[in-house]
């Protein structure tokens, strides 16, 4: 979508529908053949948004199908690239969250995103035998989320550059049941 950089760099509200048409390289009477307004296409930008981020996950549940350790290493991974990119503008739909009103349907498909995410942690720690899975993926969602909104106020060379050694040292102190070979924690024998 030609629109993307466009609300990514300057903002969703930002950016005109003449803006939006001029960077599709299209018209007025296309564009509304395609989309009721400028809100459908912010829907369609988050959707792709949201797909990407699905994607991640499942390209690394795909890669390391048996090892939950290899997959949090590939995420960890990821997460470095990302906080190290000078393209990096902020989570493009936290920065969308902000803009957007309370009744908007994009809200909807953030926080649907958002809650995907955070499941993902969930399901990838219990998979990594982590005790309290649930706790330190939101421990891990808040740390990677802040480290996004530091970079994006301008924090490109302050606490966001230590994101991924804070990560590893909270997974490190994190307690864990014992893992068999199989990367599954064996049954507790309570």
């Amino acid at each position: 979508m030609a629109v993307r950089d466009l609300f990514y760099r300057l903002g969703i509200n930002a950016v005109s529908v003449d803006a939006i048409v001029e960077a599709a390289e299209t018209n007025k009477m296309t564009f509304y053949r395609h989309f009721k307004s400028k809100d459908h296409v912010i829907a369609e930008y988050l959707r792709s948004l949201s797909s990407e981020g699905d994607a991640v996950w499942d390209a690394l549940a795909t890669e390391y199908a048996d090892d939950a350790n290899k997959q949090l290493e590939g995420w960890l991974a990821y997460v470095e690239q990302i906080v190290s990119s000078m393209d990096e503008r902020g989570c493009a739909l936290a920065n969308a969250a902000v803009e957007l009103p309370p009744v908007h349907e994009g809200r909807s498909i953030i926080e649907a995103y958002k809650a995907r995410k955070r499941d993902h942690l969930v399901n990838l720690f219990r998979q990594a035998g982590y005790s309290a899975p649930e706790v330190l993926a939101d421990e891990v969602f808040l740390v990677f989320e802040g480290a996004r909104i530091n970079i994006q106020c301008g924090g490109r060379g302050g606490p966001a550059t230590r994101v991924v050694a804070t990560l590893r040292a909270l997974l490190a102190s994190a307690p864990r049941t014992t893992i068999t070979t199989s990367g599954v924690a064996p049954p507790s024998s309570k």
